[in-house]
């Protein structure tokens, strides 16, 4: 926003100009309307800004002990939970021997079969 000193005067005769306008509008609408009606820039300075919370720094040493405090209640009975059931033991997932010799064959089939016709991949 520019400064009114920087202003030339036909600009304030202009803005002189616009602000009686706006105040006979004004005016005329308060006639209408019966009472006051609040201009946008009274609206904006009655509207309280966002309030910030403030904590006192004893509350907050208060609410980190008690958190911590509920913290420890919630890991013990999950421990005591894990303690009560034990885990199934582990599927042995790997194949046995004779599974082991069977696949092996196979491939080794199957490469004499490669060979036989000339590749050096399958």
């Amino acid at each position: 926003m520019t400064k009114l000193t920087s202003l030339t005067t036909n600009q304030l005769r202009q803005i002189l100009a616009i602000k009686e306008q706006i105040e006979t509008l004004q005016s005329q609408l308060q006639s209408i309307a019966g009472g006051e009606i609040p201009t946008p820039a009274a609206e904006e300075a009655s509207t309280p800004g966002k309030r910030k919370y403030h904590m006192s720094a004893a509350h907050r040493r208060k609410l980190i002990k008690a958190l911590a405090r509920a913290r420890k209640i919630r890991w013990a009975k999950a421990k005591a939970k894990g303690k009560a059931k034990s885990k199934p033991a582990k599927k042995d997932w790997r194949s046995s021997p004779a599974v082991r010799a069977k696949l092996s064959a196979a491939a080794k089939a199957r490469w004499a079969k490669a060979r036989a016709e000339g590749k050096t991949r399958l």
